[in-house]
């Protein structure tokens, strides 16, 4: 199997997704989510999501689709396509697999995985994390990862724009 194609079967949606689900919980393997729109992927997604990796034994990444990324940023985001913000985190070797979602919060897809560990920044309080009430119900934990200051995909862009009108 080429080194792309086991890359591209970490992307899971549907009846895999729940055959992977089934195989992981059966092997007992502690099954970490987090979500965002991982625009571009900077140094604090990558210290970001291999703490999350470390909870546990398996990472899932929800990732919004480019139609809930518009919804949520604006008309002018996502600066990449939803397939390629897959194919790049699901490149990361401490990311198990990566699950698109359309909705404007992941709440539907924290219900399908039921993680043992929910994952978020810690600018969130962990009650108002969406899924905590999920996670909490079936005796999970909700954590906070802490962000590593000045990465932020909105800060590059910035970067970007400015060095432009330079």
């Amino acid at each position: 199997m080429q080194k792309l194609d086991v890359v591209q079967k970490k992307i899971l949606s549907g009846q895999d997704l729940d055959r992977q689900l089934a195989y992981w919980r059966f092997k007992s393997q502690k099954i970490v989510f987090t979500n965002g729109c991982f625009d571009i992927l900077h140094r604090g997604h990558i210290d970001y999501l291999s703490k999350a990796a470390d909870l546990g034994h398996v990472l899932i990444v929800g990732l919004n689709t480019d139609d809930s990324v518009r919804r949520i940023k604006g008309p002018e985001r996502p600066i990449k396509d939803e397939f390629s913000r897959a194919l790049i985190l699901s490149s990361l070797s401490f990311v198990s697999a990566v699950v698109l979602f359309d909705e404007d919060t992941p709440y539907n897809l924290i219900e399908q995985i039921q993680p043992d560990i929910l994952v978020k920044g810690s600018d969130y309080n962990s009650e108002e994390i969406v899924g905590y009430d999920i996670v909490k119900a079936k005796g999970g934990k909700v954590i906070t990862i802490d962000y590593i200051e000045g990465f932020s995909s909105t800060r590059i862009i910035e970067r970007m724009r400015q060095l432009g009108e330079e």
